[in-house]
Protein backbone atom coordinates (compact mmCIF):
# COMPACT_ATOMS: atom_id res chain seq x y z
CA UNK A 1 0.00 0.00 0.00
CA UNK A 2 1.46 3.36 -0.96
CA UNK A 3 2.12 5.79 1.91
CA UNK A 4 -0.62 8.34 2.59
CA UNK A 5 1.94 11.15 2.86
CA UNK A 6 4.65 11.93 0.36
CA UNK A 7 8.17 12.50 1.63
CA UNK A 8 9.05 16.20 1.87
CA UNK A 9 11.24 17.69 -0.80
CA UNK A 10 14.74 18.94 0.18
CA UNK A 11 13.73 22.24 -1.44
CA UNK A 12 11.41 22.85 1.53
CA UNK A 13 14.32 23.36 3.95
CA UNK A 14 14.42 26.94 5.30
CA UNK A 15 17.17 29.36 4.43
CA UNK A 16 19.88 29.97 7.07
CA UNK A 17 19.62 33.75 7.09
CA UNK A 18 18.31 33.95 10.65
CA UNK A 19 21.02 31.64 12.00
CA UNK A 20 23.57 33.74 10.14
CA UNK A 21 22.42 36.71 12.22
CA UNK A 22 22.68 34.63 15.40
CA UNK A 23 26.26 33.62 14.62
CA UNK A 24 27.30 37.19 13.84
CA UNK A 25 25.57 38.56 16.93
CA UNK A 26 27.04 35.98 19.31
CA UNK A 27 30.52 36.59 17.92
CA UNK A 28 30.15 40.34 18.48
CA UNK A 29 28.88 39.86 22.04
CA UNK A 30 31.63 37.37 22.87
CA UNK A 31 34.21 39.79 21.54
CA UNK A 32 32.89 42.52 23.81
CA UNK A 33 32.97 40.07 26.72
CA UNK A 34 36.61 39.20 26.16
CA UNK A 35 37.53 42.88 26.03
CA UNK A 36 35.59 44.03 29.08
CA UNK A 37 34.49 41.17 31.33
CA UNK A 38 36.84 41.77 34.26
CA UNK A 39 37.19 44.96 36.27
CA UNK A 40 39.55 46.26 38.95
CA UNK A 41 39.17 45.38 42.64
CA UNK A 42 40.01 48.62 44.48
CA UNK A 43 41.38 48.39 48.04
CA UNK A 44 41.17 51.82 49.74
CA UNK A 45 42.81 52.04 53.17
CA UNK A 46 40.92 53.65 56.06
CA UNK A 47 42.98 54.31 59.22
CA UNK A 48 39.99 53.90 61.52
CA UNK A 49 39.40 50.29 60.41
CA UNK A 50 42.50 48.32 61.53
CA UNK A 51 42.29 44.67 60.55
CA UNK A 52 39.28 45.29 58.30
CA UNK A 53 40.01 45.33 54.56
CA UNK A 54 37.53 47.07 52.26
CA UNK A 55 37.35 46.10 48.58
CA UNK A 56 35.28 47.74 45.85
CA UNK A 57 34.88 46.06 42.47
CA UNK A 58 34.93 48.94 40.01
CA UNK A 59 32.17 48.27 37.49
CA UNK A 60 32.32 51.86 36.24
CA UNK A 61 35.22 50.89 33.95
CA UNK A 62 33.00 48.88 31.59
CA UNK A 63 32.60 50.40 28.10
CA UNK A 64 29.18 51.79 29.06
CA UNK A 65 30.30 52.91 32.50
CA UNK A 66 28.33 50.71 34.89
CA UNK A 67 27.59 47.32 36.38
CA UNK A 68 24.64 47.06 33.98
CA UNK A 69 27.02 46.36 31.09
CA UNK A 70 27.22 42.75 32.33
CA UNK A 71 23.44 42.48 32.66
CA UNK A 72 22.77 43.99 29.23
CA UNK A 73 25.13 41.54 27.53
CA UNK A 74 23.45 38.65 29.35
CA UNK A 75 19.98 39.86 28.38
CA UNK A 76 20.98 40.11 24.73
CA UNK A 77 22.51 36.62 24.77
CA UNK A 78 19.40 35.30 26.52
CA UNK A 79 17.07 36.89 23.97
CA UNK A 80 19.11 35.76 20.96
CA UNK A 81 19.60 32.18 22.13
CA UNK A 82 15.89 31.87 22.98
CA UNK A 83 14.95 33.07 19.49
CA UNK A 84 13.29 36.30 20.65
CA UNK A 85 15.89 38.64 19.11
CA UNK A 86 16.36 38.33 15.37
CA UNK A 87 17.79 40.52 12.67
CA UNK A 88 15.92 43.84 12.70
CA UNK A 89 14.00 43.16 15.94
CA UNK A 90 13.11 46.43 17.74
CA UNK A 91 14.22 46.24 21.38
CA UNK A 92 12.41 47.90 24.29
CA UNK A 93 13.38 48.22 27.95
CA UNK A 94 11.90 49.71 31.11
CA UNK A 95 14.85 51.44 32.77
CA UNK A 96 15.79 54.42 34.92
CA UNK A 97 19.02 54.81 33.01
CA UNK A 98 22.14 52.67 33.38
CA UNK A 99 20.67 49.44 32.00
CA UNK A 100 19.23 51.37 29.07
CA UNK A 101 22.60 52.99 28.37
CA UNK A 102 24.26 49.57 28.18
CA UNK A 103 21.42 48.08 26.12
CA UNK A 104 21.56 51.00 23.70
CA UNK A 105 25.28 50.24 23.24
CA UNK A 106 24.63 46.58 22.42
CA UNK A 107 21.69 47.40 20.16
CA UNK A 108 23.96 49.78 18.26
CA UNK A 109 26.65 47.07 18.09
CA UNK A 110 24.14 44.65 16.51
CA UNK A 111 22.38 47.24 14.34
CA UNK A 112 19.01 46.95 16.13
CA UNK A 113 16.59 49.78 17.02
CA UNK A 114 16.22 50.48 20.74
CA UNK A 115 13.66 52.34 22.88
CA UNK A 116 14.11 53.04 26.61
CA UNK A 117 10.92 53.65 28.59
CA UNK A 118 11.91 55.70 31.64
CA UNK A 119 10.69 58.16 34.28
CA UNK A 120 10.80 61.76 33.14
CA UNK A 121 13.07 62.53 36.12
CA UNK A 122 15.98 60.41 34.79
CA UNK A 123 19.27 62.33 34.79
CA UNK A 124 20.10 64.30 31.64
CA UNK A 125 23.52 62.64 31.43
CA UNK A 126 21.97 59.17 31.13
CA UNK A 127 19.49 60.33 28.51
CA UNK A 128 22.34 61.85 26.48
CA UNK A 129 24.31 58.58 26.71
CA UNK A 130 21.35 56.53 25.44
CA UNK A 131 20.81 58.89 22.54
CA UNK A 132 24.53 58.91 21.75
CA UNK A 133 24.26 55.18 21.00
CA UNK A 134 21.24 55.76 18.75
CA UNK A 135 18.58 54.81 21.30
CA UNK A 136 15.29 56.64 21.73
CA UNK A 137 13.90 57.71 25.13
CA UNK A 138 10.17 57.35 25.81
CA UNK A 139 9.09 59.11 29.02
CA UNK A 140 6.42 58.38 31.63
CA UNK A 141 5.40 60.60 34.55
CA UNK A 142 4.61 57.73 36.94
CA UNK A 143 7.67 55.49 37.57
CA UNK A 144 5.35 52.55 38.28
CA UNK A 145 3.95 52.82 34.73
CA UNK A 146 7.18 51.93 32.95
CA UNK A 147 6.47 48.19 32.85
CA UNK A 148 3.09 48.34 31.12
CA UNK A 149 4.24 51.13 28.82
CA UNK A 150 7.33 49.15 27.77
CA UNK A 151 5.15 46.14 26.96
CA UNK A 152 2.78 48.38 24.99
CA UNK A 153 5.63 49.94 22.97
CA UNK A 154 7.10 46.50 22.24
CA UNK A 155 3.73 45.18 21.05
CA UNK A 156 3.10 48.29 18.96
CA UNK A 157 6.47 48.02 17.19
CA UNK A 158 6.51 44.24 16.88
CA UNK A 159 9.57 44.27 19.09
CA UNK A 160 11.05 42.37 22.02
CA UNK A 161 10.69 43.61 25.62
CA UNK A 162 14.06 42.82 27.22
CA UNK A 163 12.45 43.01 30.71
CA UNK A 164 15.50 43.27 32.96
CA UNK A 165 13.36 43.02 36.09
CA UNK A 166 12.12 39.53 35.23
CA UNK A 167 15.11 38.10 33.41
CA UNK A 168 18.08 39.46 35.39
CA UNK A 169 18.34 36.47 37.72
CA UNK A 170 17.98 33.87 34.97
CA UNK A 171 19.93 35.44 32.09
CA UNK A 172 23.23 35.29 34.04
CA UNK A 173 24.91 31.94 34.70
CA UNK A 174 25.14 32.06 38.52
CA UNK A 175 27.40 28.98 38.69
CA UNK A 176 30.30 30.85 37.09
CA UNK A 177 31.16 31.58 33.45
CA UNK A 178 33.01 34.70 34.63
CA UNK A 179 30.00 36.22 36.35
CA UNK A 180 30.65 39.02 38.83
CA UNK A 181 30.70 36.73 41.87
CA UNK A 182 33.25 34.36 40.34
CA UNK A 183 35.39 37.35 39.37
CA UNK A 184 35.31 38.77 42.92
CA UNK A 185 36.34 35.54 44.62
CA UNK A 186 39.04 34.88 42.02
CA UNK A 187 40.56 38.33 42.53
CA UNK A 188 40.47 37.91 46.32
CA UNK A 189 42.52 34.69 46.36
CA UNK A 190 45.89 36.26 47.25
CA UNK A 191 44.57 38.82 49.75
CA UNK A 192 45.17 38.71 53.51
CA UNK A 193 41.57 37.67 54.10
CA UNK A 194 40.76 35.91 50.80
CA UNK A 195 37.24 34.81 51.74
CA UNK A 196 35.15 37.91 52.53
CA UNK A 197 33.15 37.99 55.73
CA UNK A 198 30.39 39.77 53.79
CA UNK A 199 29.58 40.93 50.28
CA UNK A 200 27.33 44.01 50.11
CA UNK A 201 24.97 44.71 47.23
CA UNK A 202 22.14 47.19 46.66
CA UNK A 203 18.96 45.95 44.97
CA UNK A 204 17.77 47.27 41.61
CA UNK A 205 16.47 44.34 39.63
CA UNK A 206 17.69 42.01 42.36
CA UNK A 207 19.59 40.03 39.73
CA UNK A 208 23.13 40.77 40.94
CA UNK A 209 22.34 39.95 44.56
CA UNK A 210 20.70 36.71 43.35
CA UNK A 211 23.81 35.78 41.37
CA UNK A 212 26.14 36.55 44.29
CA UNK A 213 23.98 34.76 46.87
CA UNK A 214 23.62 31.66 44.73
CA UNK A 215 27.32 31.55 43.88
CA UNK A 216 28.32 31.82 47.57
CA UNK A 217 26.17 28.79 48.34
CA UNK A 218 27.23 26.87 45.24
CA UNK A 219 30.92 27.27 46.13
CA UNK A 220 30.27 26.68 49.85
CA UNK A 221 32.03 29.88 50.94
CA UNK A 222 31.84 31.08 54.54
CA UNK A 223 30.63 34.46 53.27
CA UNK A 224 27.34 36.20 53.91
CA UNK A 225 25.37 38.54 51.69
CA UNK A 226 24.07 41.90 52.92
CA UNK A 227 21.57 43.65 50.67
CA UNK A 228 20.90 47.35 51.20
CA UNK A 229 17.63 48.97 50.22
CA UNK A 230 16.93 52.67 49.83
CA UNK A 231 14.31 54.98 51.28
CA UNK A 232 11.59 54.66 48.64
CA UNK A 233 11.55 50.99 47.70
CA UNK A 234 9.44 47.87 48.30
CA UNK A 235 12.26 45.32 48.66
CA UNK A 236 12.95 45.72 52.39
CA UNK A 237 9.28 45.50 53.33
CA UNK A 238 8.93 42.32 51.27
CA UNK A 239 12.03 40.85 52.89
CA UNK A 240 10.82 41.51 56.44
CA UNK A 241 7.19 40.53 55.87
CA UNK A 242 7.53 37.82 53.22
CA UNK A 243 4.87 39.64 51.19
CA UNK A 244 5.96 39.92 47.54
CA UNK A 245 2.96 42.14 46.80
CA UNK A 246 4.49 44.98 48.87
CA UNK A 247 4.41 48.35 47.12
CA UNK A 248 6.03 51.76 47.60
CA UNK A 249 3.88 54.75 46.56
CA UNK A 250 6.73 56.76 45.03
CA UNK A 251 9.82 56.02 42.99
CA UNK A 252 13.36 55.78 44.33
CA UNK A 253 15.53 58.90 44.36
CA UNK A 254 18.67 56.75 44.12
CA UNK A 255 18.82 55.93 40.42
CA UNK A 256 19.40 52.30 39.56
CA UNK A 257 18.36 50.85 42.94
CA UNK A 258 15.09 50.62 44.83
CA UNK A 259 11.82 49.73 43.12
CA UNK A 260 8.14 50.62 43.73
CA UNK A 261 7.27 46.92 43.50
CA UNK A 262 9.06 43.64 44.29
CA UNK A 263 10.70 42.57 41.05
CA UNK A 264 10.63 38.91 39.93
CA UNK A 265 14.45 38.76 40.01
CA UNK A 266 14.61 39.67 43.72
CA UNK A 267 15.28 36.43 45.61
CA UNK A 268 15.10 37.04 49.38
CA UNK A 269 15.98 33.45 50.29
CA UNK A 270 19.61 33.87 49.17
CA UNK A 271 20.07 37.02 51.31
CA UNK A 272 21.54 36.70 54.82
CA UNK A 273 20.81 40.21 56.11
CA UNK A 274 19.09 43.33 54.81
CA UNK A 275 19.06 46.99 55.85
CA UNK A 276 17.09 50.02 54.68
CA UNK A 277 18.88 53.38 54.38
CA UNK A 278 17.84 57.03 54.30
CA UNK A 279 18.70 58.58 50.93
CA UNK A 280 20.70 61.29 52.69
CA UNK A 281 23.00 58.62 54.18
CA UNK A 282 23.59 57.03 50.75
CA UNK A 283 24.38 60.38 49.14
CA UNK A 284 26.60 61.46 52.06
CA UNK A 285 28.57 58.21 51.74
CA UNK A 286 28.84 58.78 47.98
CA UNK A 287 30.45 62.17 48.61
CA UNK A 288 32.84 60.82 51.27
CA UNK A 289 33.96 57.89 49.13
CA UNK A 290 34.37 60.06 46.03
CA UNK A 291 36.78 62.35 47.87
CA UNK A 292 38.87 59.39 49.02
CA UNK A 293 38.98 57.72 45.62
CA UNK A 294 39.73 61.08 43.91
CA UNK A 295 36.84 60.57 41.47
CA UNK A 296 33.09 60.63 41.59
CA UNK A 297 30.91 57.58 42.20
CA UNK A 298 27.13 57.30 41.97
CA UNK A 299 24.33 57.10 44.52
CA UNK A 300 23.93 53.32 44.41
CA UNK A 301 27.64 53.03 45.24
CA UNK A 302 26.97 55.35 48.18
CA UNK A 303 24.27 52.96 49.42
CA UNK A 304 26.70 50.05 49.07
CA UNK A 305 29.31 51.99 51.02
CA UNK A 306 26.91 52.70 53.90
CA UNK A 307 26.37 48.94 54.05
CA UNK A 308 30.13 48.40 54.26
CA UNK A 309 30.41 51.00 57.03
CA UNK A 310 27.50 49.37 58.90
CA UNK A 311 29.33 46.02 58.84
CA UNK A 312 32.73 47.53 59.64
CA UNK A 313 31.25 49.26 62.70
CA UNK A 314 29.75 45.95 63.87
CA UNK A 315 33.11 44.19 63.36
CA UNK A 316 34.97 46.90 65.30
CA UNK A 317 32.51 46.61 68.16
CA UNK A 318 33.03 42.84 68.23
CA UNK A 319 36.83 43.03 67.86
CA UNK A 320 36.71 41.10 64.60
CA UNK A 321 38.96 41.24 61.54
CA UNK A 322 38.38 40.25 57.92
CA UNK A 323 37.45 41.55 54.48
CA UNK A 324 34.32 43.21 53.16
CA UNK A 325 33.51 43.53 49.45
CA UNK A 326 31.06 45.65 47.48
CA UNK A 327 30.76 47.38 44.10
CA UNK A 328 31.32 50.72 42.47
CA UNK A 329 28.21 50.51 40.32
CA UNK A 330 28.76 53.51 38.05
CA UNK A 331 30.51 56.84 37.68
CA UNK A 332 29.27 59.89 39.54
CA UNK A 333 29.74 62.00 36.43
CA UNK A 334 26.21 60.96 35.44
CA UNK A 335 24.83 62.76 38.49
CA UNK A 336 26.47 66.16 38.21
CA UNK A 337 23.06 67.84 37.99
CA UNK A 338 21.52 65.89 40.88
CA UNK A 339 23.49 64.27 43.74
CA UNK A 340 26.48 66.57 43.29
CA UNK A 341 24.36 69.71 42.94
CA UNK A 342 23.81 71.54 46.24
CA UNK A 343 20.66 73.22 44.89
CA UNK A 344 19.16 69.86 43.90
CA UNK A 345 19.87 68.46 47.36
CA UNK A 346 18.12 71.44 49.00
CA UNK A 347 15.11 71.16 46.68
CA UNK A 348 14.76 67.49 47.61
CA UNK A 349 15.26 68.13 51.35
CA UNK A 350 18.36 65.93 51.52
CA UNK A 351 20.78 66.93 54.29
CA UNK A 352 23.99 64.96 53.81
CA UNK A 353 25.65 66.74 56.74
CA UNK A 354 23.47 64.71 59.10
CA UNK A 355 25.52 61.63 58.12
CA UNK A 356 28.77 62.77 56.55
CA UNK A 357 30.71 63.59 59.79
CA UNK A 358 29.76 60.24 61.35
CA UNK A 359 30.91 58.28 58.29
CA UNK A 360 34.20 60.17 58.23
CA UNK A 361 34.69 59.59 61.98
CA UNK A 362 34.31 55.85 61.47
CA UNK A 363 36.75 55.71 58.55
CA UNK A 364 39.38 57.95 60.17
CA UNK A 365 39.08 57.19 63.89
CA UNK A 366 37.03 54.01 64.28
CA UNK A 367 34.19 55.98 65.90
CA UNK A 368 31.06 53.85 65.55
CA UNK A 369 28.73 56.43 67.12
CA UNK A 370 26.69 57.14 63.98
CA UNK A 371 25.71 53.50 63.72
CA UNK A 372 24.51 53.45 67.33
CA UNK A 373 22.54 56.70 67.11
CA UNK A 374 19.19 54.85 67.19
CA UNK A 375 18.29 51.24 67.98
CA UNK A 376 18.13 48.93 64.99
CA UNK A 377 14.58 48.82 63.64
CA UNK A 378 13.67 52.33 64.73
CA UNK A 379 13.54 55.49 62.64
CA UNK A 380 16.18 58.17 63.03
CA UNK A 381 19.40 56.18 62.67
CA UNK A 382 21.39 55.47 59.52
CA UNK A 383 19.80 52.07 58.97
CA UNK A 384 16.88 49.80 59.79
CA UNK A 385 17.85 46.17 59.70
CA UNK A 386 16.39 42.70 59.42
CA UNK A 387 18.01 39.29 59.54
CA UNK A 388 17.00 36.28 57.50
CA UNK A 389 15.25 33.52 59.39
Amino acid sequence: MPPSLALPSPASLPARCDRDFVRRAIALLEGDGRRSADTHLVNPVFPGLPGISIYLKDESTHPTGSLKHRLARSLFLYGICNGAIREGTPLVEASSGSTAVSEAYFAHLLGLPFVAVMPRSTSRQKVAAIERFGGRCHYVDDPAAIYDEAMRVAAETGGHYLDQFTHAERATDWRGNNNIAESIFSQMQAETHPVPRWVVMSAGTGGTSATIGRYIRYRNFDTRLLVVDVEYSAFFDAYTSGDRTARCPRGSRIEGVGRPRVEPSFLPDVIDHMIKLPDAASIAAMHVLSERLFRRVGGSTGANFVGLCFLAAAMLEAGEQGSLVSLICDSGDRYASTYYDAAWLRENDIDIEAYRPGIEALLDHGDTGLFKSAPVGEAGGPARAATAG
